[in-house]
């Protein structure tokens, strides 16, 4: 089953009302009919960010208990290809949640993410594979 990854900035505008994105990320949810696909680093990095309001981050974490997105397991073994990931967009530079995503696409074969990032038009699937952009 074909599945798109989500990445933190459409979590947050999701929860946010006065995110600029808001729109555009209740809209793609409501659209949406794949399965979504994170990893706990995307988690951490949005509910930080919704620290601001308390009842968004609880909010947050019930979404995700319902089973709204599938959290992908990162484990010591996988820290050899972040690292690698990052290094090679040292430059951008690429933040631990980015690279997560970048390795479970290349893991999972998904090529497809939700994200307000513009990294995300450079980073590669496996060095060369361009992901395509759900929401921009």
């Amino acid at each position: 089953m074909k599945k798109i990854l989500i990445d933190s900035g459409p979590l947050i505008a999701l929860f946010d009302a006065s995110d600029k994105y808001h729109k555009k990320a209740v809209a793609f949810i409501k659209s949406n009919k794949l399965p979504l696909i994170t990893t706990i680093a995307s988690v951490t990095e949005t509910l930080h960010l919704l620290n601001f309001n308390r009842n968004a981050q609880i909010d947050f974490i019930e979404w995700v208990y319902r089973g709204a997105v599938e959290i992908q397991n990162i484990g010591n073994c996988d820290f050899e290809r972040l690292k690698e990931l990052t290094e090679k967009y040292r430059d951008l530079p690429m933040d631990f949640a980015d690279s997560c995503l970048v390795y479970i696409a290349e893991k999972q074969g998904i090529n497809t993410i939700a994200t307000i990032d513009r990294d995300f038009t450079i980073y590669r699937i496996k060095g060369k594979n361009k992901f395509k952009i759900a929401l921009s």
